[in-house]
């Protein structure tokens, strides 16, 4: 089917006759792969004639094939949008959906949604946030996982579609500083390829390489009667959707930060990573986020040089182009990176400030409880009702806790990231370890020491264990042996610390300006 064909086919759809069920208005959206049409309750999907490189829907057979990939996979995270593949037939002055005749063309049936319902049209709470991390970490450790024979997530595949983004965007841009930029970029692709080519095949082997998403953006999410629907799956290049999980979240995180949401983007980002334990792909997220700020690049590119666009609309789309060239060199920048820990008896508080913090700081935060409930295969709420010296809160299993934190803080420095790191730290030793990580990687180190009245304390302790809502299991005995055993900081820790008393209330913004000041201070001998 011609480009000429096809607009006469969407003017024949945008006529009530051709569905078979009943229609009042019609809608028309176009992106710069496909229309939709909005019929009633449904939503019809039909792919244009295109061979782009990446994508080849030049051929009937072959939008059909997609058609039914795109039913597929899209079914894993949207099953109630999904309906079916459905012909169109008839002529082009008057096709007919599912209709008699010679077939003209194949699209997608779908549920119809309200537009509002879009994460890009709404605003992104916490709570949402939360959720959407959870539900897509749960959806990628469900998802089939790629052969190492296959191919699939081989650093050659990884680099091909990035270096083909640059050359779809050069052969549309003809601005000089434009062509500097992505000069740029493509200078700081192979060098950072190269260094994290053994990385990149590590994951694979690994199994983070899998059947994912690969187009999960805002505008491709939709919180529908309550639940969270993720559409619009890469049904025409299996190399796009057999990718790492953490390209597949470095789009979302990169859009919601394009978009000004960093806030939502940190608060995703940890819970991700805190729900699914994967926090080697922070070696890769700066990478693939410049990667994907170039995939959203590219697709204003190309729908800025079709010919029915206003010139109004190509106007907002190089404004929206450039923004997304100057956030891809923005991830190529070197940063300082910093370490803070919060320690503090249960009950001080810790906790509830780190995940305060780790939104309105770049932090990832890392919290004993948790990972020590994953050393052993144990999920976050899990009651394991171990005493003291004993289940899981052995000596030792406290040793292996503090080894697991010491060893993803310093994964997490070595990716360019800050870490917040989150448990009692009641030797000085510990806390003199995780003084020397930051000197090793030249990052910024603060201690973040909260206390509170042990009367205090201890009510909030017996609070915490009947709400059963929070990872810790910390009792009253616990508290008790704790506080008898705490060591407090040395006169050469207060120097880099931050103390509260959090029975007593401090500004939030007071306690992020202070912080700012210890991370940022030069060290001291």
């Amino acid at each position: 089917m011609k480009h000429d064909d096809l607009s006469l086919l969407i003017a024949g759809l945008r006529h009530p006759s051709a569905y078979p069920h009943e229609v009042d208005t019609i809608e028309h959206i176009e992106t710069h792969i496909s229309h939709v049409l909005l019929a009633g309750e449904y939503a019809y999907k039909f792919k244009k004639p295109l061979d782009l490189g990446f994508l080849d829907f030049s051929t009937l057979e072959r939008r059909r094939h997609c058609c039914g990939e795109e039913l597929r996979l899209n079914r894993r995270l949207a099953p109630d949008l999904y309906l079916d593949v459905v012909t169109v037939n008839g002529t082009l002055a008057e096709p007919r959906i599912g209709g008699a005749g010679p077939i003209l063309e194949y699209g997608v049936w779908m549920r119809r949604f309200e537009q509002a319902a879009l994460l890009d049209r709404q605003p992104v709470t916490a709570e949402l946030m939360t959720r959407l991390a959870e539900h897509i970490a749960d959806f990628h450790a469900d998802i089939p996982v790629a052969h190492p024979d296959s191919g699939f997530g081989a650093p050659a595949r990884v680099l091909e579609p990035i270096l083909e983004n640059l050359t779809q965007i050069r052969v549309r841009v003809d601005s000089l500083e434009d062509l500097a930029r992505l000069q740029a970029l493509e200078a700081w692709i192979r060098t950072r390829f190269a260094a994290l080519t053994p990385v990149i095949e590590q994951r694979r082997f690994e199994g983070f390489v899998r059947e994912c998403h690969g187009d999960m953006h805002r505008g491709n999410i939709a919180l529908v009667d309550g639940q969270i629907q993720i559409f619009d799956a890469i049904e025409f290049n299996p190399n796009l959707r057999w990718i790492d999980t953490a390209s597949e979240i470095a789009f979302l995180v990169m859009d919601l930060e394009q978009e000004g949401e960093r806030g939502a983007a940190h608060r995703f980002l940890n819970r991700y990573l805190e729900h699914s334990g994967d926090y080697g792909a922070l070696a890769m997220l700066d990478f693939y986020k410049v990667y994907r700020a170039l995939v959203r690049a590219k697709v204003l590119a190309i729908r800025w040089e079709q010919d029915d666009l206003p010139p109004s609309e190509a106007q907002s789309l190089h404004h929206d182009f450039a923004r997304y060239l100057d956030l891809a060199l923005s991830y190529t920048q070197t940063r300082r990176r910093h370490l803070l820990i919060a320690c503090g008896l249960p009950g001080s508080g810790k906790s509830r400030l780190s995940y305060r913090l780790r939104e309105a700081l770049p932090l990832i935060h890392l919290r004993s409880d948790v990972e020590r409930k994953r050393l052993f295969g144990l999920g976050e709420l899990a009651r394991t009702a171990s005493s003291i010296d004993r289940g899981i809160y052995f000596p030792r299993a406290t040793d292996w806790t503090y080894e697991r934190l010491h060893r993803l803080a310093d994964g997490i420095l070595a990716s360019g990231y800050d870490v917040l790191v989150d448990a009692t730290f009641l030797a000085r030793q510990r806390r003199e370890h995780f003084a020397a990580l930051a000197r090793r990687h030249r990052a910024g180190f603060a201690i973040l020491a909260l206390e509170a009245p042990l009367a205090v304390l201890r009510e909030r302790v017996v609070r915490r264990l009947m709400s059963g809502a929070d990872v810790s299991e910390a009792d009253l005995s616990v508290l008790e042996r704790q506080y008898a055993s705490r060591q407090p900081l040395s006169e050469r820790e207060y120097r880099c610390a931050l103390v509260i008393d959090t029975s007593r209330d401090m500004a939030f913004p007071e306690i992020l300006d202070r912080l700012r000041e210890l991370l940022d201070a030069e060290p001291t001998s």
